[in-house]
């Protein structure tokens, strides 16, 4: 670069100031901090057990999933019939299916990576995070979140998780819970996900969300 044009470049630089880098988006912000407390857990997964990794993802999962809102689209328009204490009782057992998922089946650490693509989608209210699940030696997995702002707070969270992009999870446990909403109501529902819960914090395992 000649005399002149570094004289040039660096009176730019003092009067603009250097171009400031382009802020991450909070919704895509918000999963890359999951994914390293998911990564944090499962290096430590054998030494904390099952419970222990409970416990330590537990926290992530509260601030990273709108627990409410996935177990009312689950239950579909009965929702609102529902009796308050049920309407409790079925976000806290959902609540804790989702946190005993992450656990069981992210026990341990062996290479795993979680890319997280910058590049977010909005469509209308809605964000939508595109991530890599690259186990190691395997075929990666595609993962995208759809998250909206939080009534509480304005945070961005997660509603919605598409397997390889396009399955959308909660469609597939509302279709997995209607008999037993039908037959048995909320009571029914209530038990169905602490049974599956509970078998996942004995030992069992399930596809995550």
């Amino acid at each position: 670069m000649s005399l002149l044009r570094t004289v040039a470049v660096a009176l730019v630089i003092a009067l603009v100031g250097p171009v400031p880098a382009r802020a991450a988006d909070p919704a895509a912000d918000r999963i890359q901090t999951f994914y390293n407390s998911l990564l944090d857990m499962m290096k430590r997964g054998p030494q904390l057990g099952m419970q222990g990794r409970y416990h330590a993802i537990e926290p992530a999962v509260d601030a990273t999933f709108d627990v409410p809102a996935m177990i009312q689209f689950i239950v579909g328009p009965t929702w609102s019939a529902m009796k308050p204490g049920d309407q409790t009782a079925l976000i806290a057992a959902f609540g804790r299916m989702t946190v005993a998922s992450y656990a069981a089946n992210f026990s341990s650490y062996s290479g795993e990576q979680f890319n997280v693509d910058p590049n977010v989608q909005q469509r209308g209210q809605d964000k939508f995070v595109q991530t890599t699940l690259v186990p190691k030696g395997e075929k990666p997995v595609p993962l995208m979140y759809r998250m909206r702002q939080s009534s509480a707070g304005g945070n961005w969270k997660v509603v919605d998780v598409f397997l390889n992009g396009y399955v959308s999870t909660l469609s597939m446990r509302r279709s997995d819970f209607a008999a037993t909403l039908a037959s048995g109501g909320a009571p029914a529902l209530i038990a169905k996900i602490n049974q599956i819960s509970d078998g996942l914090l004995s030992g069992g395992a399930k596809p995550s969300q």
